[in-house]
C-alpha cells in the first residue's frame, strides 16, 4: 500500500496509511544517537515483533499496570460511558492490540473507533480482529506517527470527540513534552470534546524496578528488539549480543528509565555514520514517568484541563481519568 493510501479492508474497517517515511526515521535516529547521552524514542520498540513482544509483557506476573487498569475499565464502563457520551467519536493513539477499548465498547457504542498505531501491519491486523468481533462498528484505522501528527484523520462521523490514552502512554513524556502533547489535543476535541487516560502511580522502587525486570526476560527482548527493528530502517549493522537491558527507578525524578547498556568498546555503521560506543555507554530508549494525584492534576491543569473524574483500584497502584478542557 502506497503512502497515503486508505483502503476499505471490509464492510466496518477502513485504512488509512500516514506513515512517515524512512529518510525521516533515519535522521531522528542519528540526531538521538549523536547526543552526549545517547537515545532513541521509544516509537522505535514497535515493529511487529515488538508490538508482540509488548502484548507479551502486559501478561506478566510482574507487569501489574495492564491487568489493574483492566480491571479499572470493567469496573466502571458505564460511569466511563455516560460521561463520553453517546456516539463519541473514540480515538485511540498508540492502540496495539486494542485489547482494553474492548472493555468500553459495549458501554460506549461510539459512532467510531479510530485507532492510531506506528506499526503497520500490526494495525491492520489488530483492525480487522476487532471488526470481527464488533460487526456494528465502524473502524478507522490510521497508520501514524502520533507524536508528529495527533490530529483525527477526516472523513469521521459527526459526534464528540474522546481521546482514549490507556496504558500510561503519557508517562513515556518529560512533563514538558507531556503537557505541550495535552495542548496539541485541543484542536481535535473542540470544545465539547473529552480525555480518557490511564496514569501510573508512584509507589515502591521495588514494585517498579520488578515490572521492567520480568524474571523471563520478555522486558529485555522488547528494549534489545528496537536494535533490530532499526537495522531494518536504517540499514545499519547494530549487533544486538554486543548490549544489555538495564532498567531502574530514578526516586529524583519519579520515573523508571530503560537503557541499551554496551557491553564492550565497539563502532556501529549507520550508512555514512560511523557511532562509538565505549563499554559500559548506554542508549536511552524510554522513560516511564508515575504520578501522584496532586502531580497529574497539576500537569493536567497547566495544558488546559480539568480532571472531571478519577479511578483508582483499591491498592492505588493504577489509576484512569477523565480530562475536559476548562
Amino acid at each position: 500500500m502506497s503512502e497515503h493510501a486508505t483502503a476499505l479492508l471490509t464492510e466496518n474497517v477502513i485504512f488509512k496509511n500516514l506513515h512517515p517515511g524512512e529518510n525521516n526515521s533515519r535522521t531522528e535516529i542519528l540526531a538521538g544517537l549523536h547526543l552526549k547521552q545517547k537515545t532513541i524514542n521509544p516509537k522505535y520498540f514497535y515493529d511487529t515483533y515488538g508490538s508482540e513482544l509488548f502484548e507479551k509483557i502486559t501478561t506478566l506476573a510482574e507487569y501489574y499496570p495492564t491487568r489493574t487498569e483492566r480491571s479499572l475499565y470493567t469496573q466502571y464502563a458505564n460511569a466511563i460511558a455516560e460521561l463520553c457520551g453517546q456516539n463519541c467519536v473514540l480515538i485511540e493513539p498508540g492502540s496495539g492490540s486494542s485489547e482494553k477499548v474492548r472493555l468500553l465498547l459495549k458501554a460506549l457504542q461510539p459512532a467510531a473507533y479510530v485507532p492510531m498505531d506506528i506499526a503497520k501491519e500490526f494495525l491492520q491486523r489488530s483492525a480487522l480482529k476487532l471488526g470481527r468481533e464488533f460487526p456494528w462498528l465502524n473502524v478507522h484505522a490510521v497508520c501514524a506517527d502520533f507524536g508528529h501528527n495527533n490530529n483525527a484523520p477526516e472523513g469521521l462521523p459527526e459526534g464528540k470527540r474522546i481521546i482514549f490514552y490507556p496504558g500510561s502512554t503519557l508517562g513515556n513524556m518529560t512533563p514538558e513534552k507531556a503537557t505541550q502533547f495535552l495542548q496539541n489535543l485541543r484542536t481535535t476535541l473542540g470544545h465539547e470534546g473529552g480525555v480518557l487516560i490511564g496514569i501510573d502511580l508512584h509507589k515502591s522502587s521495588e514494585t517498579l524496578t520488578a515490572a521492567y525486570n520480568d524474571s523471563e526476560g520478555v522486558t529485555a527482548e522488547f528494549n534489545l528488539n528496537a536494535l533490530n527493528h532499526i537495522n531494518t530502517l536504517t540499514n545499519s549493522n547494530f549487533e544486538v549480543s554486543n548490549f544489555s537491558h538495564h532498567a531502574f527507578y530514578n526516586e529524583e525524578l519519579r520515573r523508571i528509565e530503560m537503557h541499551l547498556k554496551s557491553k564492550l568498546d565497539h563502532i556501529v555503521r549507520l550508512g555514512q555514520s560511523a557511532i562509538a560506543f565505549s563499554e559500559g555507554e548506554t542508549i536511552h530508549t524510554e522513560n516511564s514517568y508515575k504520578y501522584t494525584q496532586e502531580s497529574f492534576q497539576a500537569l493536567v491543569a497547566g495544558a488546559g484541563f480539568n480532571v472531571r473524574q478519577s479511578w483508582l483500584d483499591d491498592q492505588q497502584l493504577f489509576s484512569v481519568h477523565y480530562l475536559e478542557l476548562k
